[in-house]
């Protein structure tokens, strides 16, 4: 049975430790002491974890964390706040441009998507 956790169906063969970590929100660091705050070895697979013990981490997360719509929603706010007072990272934002000082003359493909060919001017001839 696959257990469920804010949305997100757990992979049921992987450590608690590393399951977690497919919640948005949720990264090594944070699944480790929300499994030792439910009282849960790290090392145990999800397949065996019991009834009462998923029904533990739920409440720690739903309690202590915010995770997957609610924290997408709150960085696109973020972004959005960013882009409409016009500051530096949000014009960046807005023109889909690396906003941490990394150059753009040969890479940041990431950002500015797939390559668009400029043709160059022919020379003048005399």
């Amino acid at each position: 049975m696959a257990i469920r956790i804010v949305g997100v169906d757990l992979p049921q063969n992987k450590r608690g430790e590393i399951a977690l970590t497919y919640i948005f929100g949720i990264g090594r660091s944070s699944a480790i002491r929300i499994l030792d705050k439910a009282g849960i070895d790290k090392n145990i697979k999800v397949k065996d974890w019991t009834d009462d013990q998923s029904a533990k981490i739920r409440e720690i997360i739903g309690a202590e964390y915010k995770v997957e719509g609610d924290l997408r929603s709150e960085v696109q706010l973020n972004i959005k706040r960013l882009m409409d007072i016009g500051c530096y990272r949000g014009i960046r934002h807005r023109a889909g441009l690396p906003l941490r000082g990394q150059s753009t003359k040969n890479n940041a493909r990431t950002r500015k998507g797939k390559k668009k060919t400029v043709a160059n001017k022919k020379k003048a001839s005399k």
